[in-house]
């Protein structure tokens, strides 16, 4: 546990970057909560859902960064592309992903219910649908990291 404080510690933007995840993960869980009326507890490590917490994450980052070796580095400016790459990957190619696992859920669905015995092998198929984030979880994810990332006390901070 020692340890674990002193890298928290020792590294702020890590330490900033983690419990942007960790805000965003738990307002998913509780977010997920109110709208299924039923709490997962599960909710609170899987992906997809509101807000993004890879977009909570990569803003914290940035917004830490910033803050602690200032907007002109080049430090900086890899953690604005790496943010820019992870919230665009979250809308396009993991949200497609999720689009096709609900088409493939039903066709699969529809088979079983065809010819079960001629796909035994389909009974317990399915994928994985929440993968990705729309637009608006990703903005959410944005407004939860850049807060995390300007409320979270940096003793080191850029002037």
């Amino acid at each position: 546990m020692e340890l674990l404080r002193q890298i928290l510690s020792w590294n702020e933007i890590l330490t900033v970057s983690l419990l942007g995840w960790f805000t965003a993960q738990v307002l998913k869980t509780i977010t997920n909560a109110i709208l299924m009326r039923k709490f997962q507890l599960e909710r609170m490590w899987g992906d997809g859902g509101m807000p993004s917490a890879h977009s909570a994450t990569v803003c914290a980052m940035v917004v830490a960064t910033g803050r602690t070796v200032g907007v002109h580095s080049a430090v900086f400016a890899i953690a604005c592309v790496i943010a820019i790459i992870t919230m665009h990957d979250a809308m396009g190619v993991r949200h497609e992903t999720g689009e096709q696992a609900k088409v493939l859920n039903n066709m699969i669905e529809m088979w079983i219910e065809f010819s079960e015995k001629n796909a035994p092998f389909l009974r317990n198929m399915h994928l994985k649908e929440m993968v990705g984030h729309t637009p608006l979880q990703v903005v959410a994810g944005i407004c939860v990291g850049v807060v995390v990332g300007f409320l979270y006390p940096i003793s080191t901070t850029f002037v």
